[in-house]
């Protein structure tokens, strides 16, 4: 007997190993033996129990609080507690810039309404346009730019995969987060990703308005047309001063003022 077929008779993997050191035997012979069944273990078996174990340390990894790239471009729906309102919204976010814009449509007691809105924090302002007319109203803004985020005080609530986790591209890593809404208006609970800090939903709650949830779709890092952040050329006609009675919005109530 050769001792090349000595080492092909050596099932258990420790002695095969030893057995090899000893007597020198080509390492194309030495195959995974399962020390149960004593068969050699497929090597996509192998494979799996690497991933698996690769998947175990990204979860067994302590989330810690994050930003959302500075620019996205996406979709994103509201709804609220009452069911009074439902809207679909596609939006353009500029953390650099501080600047936002939602292009909304809706329904609000069973009536459709649209809406166009241009928030400009650094100045203060808010556009609402309505670029078929080719006009726009001026308004107050009464809040600072909010960027997308989740914050330093934020308490993890949990880490969850949305859809699968069977198979490679089938679920997606998800963080969830609490905290309260600043100056005490209320709680909140926003979910992001754990790779990328994209957001995928934000749930408010106010004494006020109760539940309000939104939902991100087909988000995007970056804006495809930058200038969709500026004043259309019709808007710096529209009267510079604020009208006295007029009530600063801010980034809820966009939304809220439907009710």
């Amino acid at each position: 007997m050769t001792a090349l077929d000595k080492c092909d008779r050596v099932k258990n993997k420790t002695w095969k190993q030893q057995f090899l050191l000893e007597h020198q035997c080509p390492y194309t012979v030495y195959k995974e033996v399962s020390p149960l069944t004593g068969t050699t273990v497929p090597e996509n078996r192998r494979l799996l129990v690497v991933l698996t174990c690769l998947l175990a340390g990204c979860l067994a990894k302590k989330p810690h609080p994050c930003s959302s790239p500075p620019l996205l471009s996406g979709g994103l729906t509201v709804s609220t507690q009452n069911e009074k309102l439902w809207a679909y919204a596609q939006y353009l976010y500029d953390a650099l810039g501080e600047r936002m814009r939602l292009r909304e449509q809706g329904s609000y007691e069973n009536k459709t309404f649209t809406y166009d809105a241009l928030l400009l924090y650094r100045e203060g302002i808010m556009f609402e346009i309505n670029e078929h007319d080719r006009t726009c109203k001026k308004k107050p803004l009464k809040e600072h730019f909010q960027p997308l985020a989740i914050p330093k005080d934020a308490s993890l609530l949990g880490q969850a995969v949305l859809g699968s986790s069977s198979g490679p591209g089938e679920g997606l890593l998800v963080n969830t987060w609490v905290g309260d809404l600043p100056n005490k208006g209320g709680k909140y609970m926003s979910t992001v990703t754990e790779f990328g800090c994209i957001p995928v939903s934000t749930v408010f709650h106010t004494d006020q308005f109760g539940w309000m949830l939104l939902s991100y779709f087909n988000n995007v890092k970056g804006i495809s047309d930058p200038n969709l952040l500026n004043p259309p050329d019709f808007c710096p006609k529209a009267e510079m001063n604020f009208d006295s009675a007029e009530e600063p919005v801010d980034f809820l109530s966009l939304f809220l003022n439907r009710l």
